[in-house]
């Protein structure tokens, strides 16, 4: 049944009313019901398939690590990015989400973690937790069982480990490092010996002889109680059972030298200690609260260089930035004026050394700075013999010099920008009323190009302070201090100080503890620095 609605013309049209044959939907094509869905809907199902996919990932391998911690994190946040990419009500957090899961995990989490090992012990001796440091002890402290039986031995990979197969009263046993000796069901044993086991692969002999040393190196558990020893081979043919020289009770919390009867007990800070003092070689994590921040400031061995050092790196990113800065400016304010010719050739040049990387850039310069057969040296000096990397003074000019010419055009680019986009009618203004050109530029141009350029200026003394790449690839940190027991330099910045003081560079003991302690006191400084500084950038903005 149809209604009749009137028309200019007197006439009527049908008017369908609406019910369960009539369109629901306006929007063509959908007809009764929801109707197809977008491509758009289609694209961020696949996208979330994907991260999803990737979250659980992520949170197979932490449960596999046993690291609780990053699993909740994994799967808080795969259930927010769930929540927020299908709910209606969460829109602005679809254009958040990205960037504060970025923040949290590659900033919040990484401070956070550097300031927990900052309280802790972690580094050589101490990069394990009290049970692995046990079943370490009783490893490396192995003899073999006097009068032991030898076993057939024949060696297998198995998931990508090696193993050991034995034959012990006609059955065969398998296992690697980190799985104890179990019965192969289905092995094959020829001659007293393993020929096939199904579920690993024998090695040949040339295989053996190119992995010979994790070969003998291996040693394969006997059971899952570590005093019971493990199987060990010389020869790849014939095994052998080493029990450890160490005891370990448990209950008492100690270690005991079989041999000579020394007990060794557990101590707070980590370590397995004697009554004479003497300690094993392999401890594990504790929390030692401020001590490393004692040690810092405290031990003359770093309090002494850590003053000097922090000096230089004010020195350095202050003077960085002002005569990167200062480059940058006079050449922007050059190559704005319309009256020169070629303005765009010129700046095109002055880019080049911006497009240079960093790196490769400093050790360039390295060898060009070389005092025997560098360019500068043999080359634009006659042969002199200046030691520009050598000499503490001249290393830390060098310095200075070298990022100059690798962070000018930087500065050069936003000063050029900041120019080319200060109102024009304010400067006319001033022009108005009487202002000289140097006026101008003191109360007017000046501000508002700091205005602009201000928030970059700080970054750029961020990045400076920490400017890793380019003292260690130019001079290493050197010249050494001829007065510090401790690896450290005269060009050496705080970051580069942290680098040395956690071994990684492989001339001191590792202490991870004790860099990231110096690295918390990097990121106070820095952070202190910078929130005054932005503080202090509002005064232009009223001036403005």
């Amino acid at each position: 049944m149809s209604t009749q609605a009137p028309t200019v013309d007197g006439t009527s049209d049908a008017v369908t009313p609406p019910g369960p044959s009539g369109p629901t939907d306006r929007r063509a094509g959908r007809g009764p019901g929801r109707g197809p869905v977008r491509p758009g809907t289609l694209v961020k199902i696949a996208l979330m398939a994907v991260v999803n996919a990737l979250g659980v990932f992520g949170i197979l391998a932490a449960w596999r690590e046993g690291s609780m911690g990053i699993l909740v994190s994994m799967v808080a946040l795969v259930a927010v990015a769930d929540w927020v990419y299908f709910s209606r009500r969460s829109l602005p957090m679809k254009y958040i989400l990205p960037g504060l899961a970025f923040l949290l995990v590659y900033q919040v989490y990484v401070v956070a973690y550097t300031g927990f090992v900052a309280f802790t012990n972690y580094g050589d001796g101490h990069n394990s937790t009290k049970e692995q440091a046990v079943e370490a002890l009783l490893i490396q402290n192995e003899r073999r069982v006097e009068g032991s039986a030898s076993y057939p031995l024949t060696v297998v990979e198995r998931g990508g480990q090696l193993g050991f197969a034995v034959v012990e009263d006609d059955e065969a046993l398998v296992g690697t490092a980190d799985q104890p000796l179990a019965a192969a069901d289905g092995a094959t044993v020829e001659d007293g010996r393993v020929t096939q086991v199904p579920d690993a692969t024998v090695l040949s002999r040339q295989e053996i002889l190119a992995r010979q040393a994790e070969v003998t190196a291996l040693r394969v558990p006997v059971s899952d109680d570590p005093n019971d020893g493990s199987i060990r081979t010389q020869d790849a043919r014939t095994g052998f059972v080493s029990t450890p020289s160490l005891t370990w009770d448990p209950e008492a919390d100690t270690m005991t030298d079989v041999a000579t009867g020394t007990v060794y007990r557990a101590t707070s800070e980590g370590w397995f200690q004697s009554d004479d003092g003497q300690r094993l070689n392999v401890g594990w994590r504790v929390m030692v609260g401020f001590d490393n921040f004692r040690t810092a400031f405290g031990d003359e061995r770093y309090a002494g260089p850590f003053l000097r050092i922090l000096v230089w790196t004010f020195a350095f990113a202050i003077g960085s930035v002002v005569t990167t800065f200062l480059l940058g400016l006079f050449l922007a304010i050059t190559f704005n004026d319309t009256r020169l010719r070629g303005r765009k050739i010129y700046r095109t040049l002055l880019i080049f050394p911006y497009a240079i990387p960093g790196f490769l850039a400093a050790l360039l310069w390295s060898g060009l700075l070389n005092r025997s057969f560098g360019f500068v040296n043999q080359v634009l000096l006659g042969g002199a013999a200046v030691p520009w990397l050598t000499d503490p003074w001249l290393a830390k000019l060098s310095v200075l010099g070298v990022n100059l010419w690798l962070g000018f055009p930087y500065m050069f680019l936003i000063c050029t920008g900041a120019l080319q986009s200060l109102p024009s009618d304010v400067l006319e203004a001033a022009k108005v009323d009487g202002a000289s050109a140097m006026r101008t530029w003191r109360s007017v141009t000046l501000p508002l190009l700091l205005v602009a350029t201000a928030p970059l200026l700080i970054s750029s003394f961020a990045f400076n302070f920490n400017n890793f790449t380019l003292i260690y690839m130019l001079t290493g940190g050197g010249p050494r201090f001829a007065d510090a027991s401790v690896p450290l330099g005269h060009t050496d910045i705080l970051i580069s100080m942290v680098y040395s003081v956690s071994g990684l560079d492989g001339t001191a003991a590792k202490n991870y503890g004790l860099a990231s302690a110096l690295s918390i006191v990097i990121f106070v400084i820095v952070a202190t620095i910078s929130a005054i500084t932005f503080k202090r950038t509002k005064q232009f903005e009223e001036i403005s």
